[in-house]
């Protein structure tokens, strides 16, 4: 008989369902048991294409995990359970429904959250981040009550966000602190061009501009102040204004973290305890964070890579090009 090792992946996101996938692939089940711990409610999803959930794709349409997949291939899934402590000593894992599993090996892919600028009623009704599934459910919900919809951020999903908002009927704007949309990806021209063509679609594009102050009274959104003394009255607001790396668990366990945040990896993307790896959003490789789903799944066959010994793929970076889907 086999004495199967543990392989638990905290997190099944896009990247923790692709590492999935590829260690399902290599046929890896007399070597190894495979756990993976869910956060949502419900399995992995294609989140770069949530836009398109207001043209008509709904959750099912959004999966990436087929009916029975995980069954099939014997991986443990625990749905809505989080972990929340890893012992490193005693190389155990424990989830906030009080599960303990002990491991041999350990990927982190726990992501990132969206960073919500520190302004004055922010947490207010009728404000919402644009992350999962249930963000867009709430924001379909608050819309359809609303004539006026105000994205703060102008990078690629803030204008994707953007777009779902007027698909929704609502009068559209986004607010940006940059000179330009877009400030990470093109330069000065180019975010020119790129301010005519989002305004030709009907969206209302303020740029340079710094918010205050978020006014509601007797439970609505009212308007919002900016620090030039102009104002703009929305109904509603969505913050899409960049990620933070989820390293918490990392930072717990004392593992090397970067100093503006990120779980360490190497090469091979193992962290500072070589029986643990990070990948995706979560993950700093010299000194960088890579936000997008393509060099995550690079991350994802590399530590599958690591762990078999089949294949001898490097992590050395990513193109960081990206498409917006408008």
């Amino acid at each position: 008989m086999t004495n199967r090792k543990n392989l638990v992946v905290v997190g099944n996101g896009m990247v923790g369902h692709k590492f999935l996938e590829l260690m399902v692939q290599k046929d890896v089940s007399q070597q190894w048991n495979l756990v993976t711990f869910c956060e949502e409610t419900r399995v992995a999803y294609d989140r770069v294409n949530l836009s398109g959930y207001f043209s008509g794709k709904t959750a099912a349409d959004l999966t990436l995990v087929e009916p029975g997949y995980y069954q099939d291939n014997n991986v443990e899934i625990h749905i809505g359970d989080r972990v929340v402590a890893i012992d490193r000593d005693n190389k155990t894992v424990t989830s906030a429904n009080g599960v303990e599993i002990s491991y041999d090996k350990l990927i982190l892919a726990t992501g990132s959250y969206p960073f919500v600028p520190p302004i004055k009623g922010n947490d207010g009704p009728g404000t919402f981040v644009y992350r999962t599934i249930e963000d867009l459910e709430n924001m379909e919900a608050w819309g359809k009550q609303s004539k006026v919809g105000v994205v703060v951020g102008g990078g690629l999903l803030g204008l994707e966000c953007a777009n779902a908002l007027k698909s929704m009927g609502l009068e559209t704007h986004v607010v940006e602190f940059a000179p330009r949309l877009m400030p990470v990806q093109i330069d000065e021209v180019g975010g020119e061009v790129l301010k005519e063509k989002i305004e030709a679609l009907g969206v209302k594009v303020h740029i340079s501009k710094s918010t205050t102050n978020i006014v509601s009274e007797i439970g609505k959104l009212v308007k919002m102040e900016f620090a030039d003394g102009a104002e703009l009255s929305t109904d509603m607001i969505v913050f899409s204004a960049g990620i933070r790396t989820r390293d918490n668990l990392a930072r717990e366990c004392n593992l090397a973290i970067g100093e503006r945040g990120g779980i360490v990896v190497n090469d091979n993307c193992v962290t500072s305890d070589p029986d643990i790896y990070a990948i995706g959003e979560c993950a700093l490789y010299n000194g960088r964070i890579f936000g997008l789903v393509a060099p995550g799944y690079t991350m994802a066959e590399v530590a599958s890579d690591s762990i078999t010994k089949v294949g001898a793929q490097t992590f050395t970076g990513a193109d960081m090009s990206t498409k917006l889907k408008l």
